[in-house]
């Protein structure tokens, strides 16, 4: 199997880690009112909006790497799934016909 044995753990963890990051940057500029706030009490989710389209292609460009990792280790294990279910079809059509021709 290629890549290493976390990796999707290892994409999740620093996607969340450029949300935060974001995030912190995000509410500290609507605190300053350097960016617009929210309209009535919607400011906490006019943060969390501004930060997830912050992060999204921060996310997408410096995680290429990481994502691809993760996409090398779910298609190994994809694969190694559909190989083993294999086996087990070719075992049972064995197994089928040798009943049939004993009856």
């Amino acid at each position: 199997m290629a890549g290493k044995p976390n990796a999707a753990i290892r994409y999740t963890a620093m996607r969340l880690g450029i949300f935060a990051g974001c995030f912190l940057v995000a509410f500290v500029l609507v605190r300053l009112r350097w960016v617009p706030a929210g309209l009535g009490d919607a400011n906490l989710a006019w943060v969390v909006l501004l930060s997830l389209l912050l992060s999204a292609p921060l996310s997408f460009v410096l995680l290429r790497r990481q994502r691809e990792e993760m996409s090398e280790q779910i298609s190994g294990r994809v694969e190694g799934a559909k190989r083993k279910l294999a086996e087990n079809r070719s075992q049972e059509d064995a197994a089928d016909d040798a009943a049939r021709a004993g009856s």
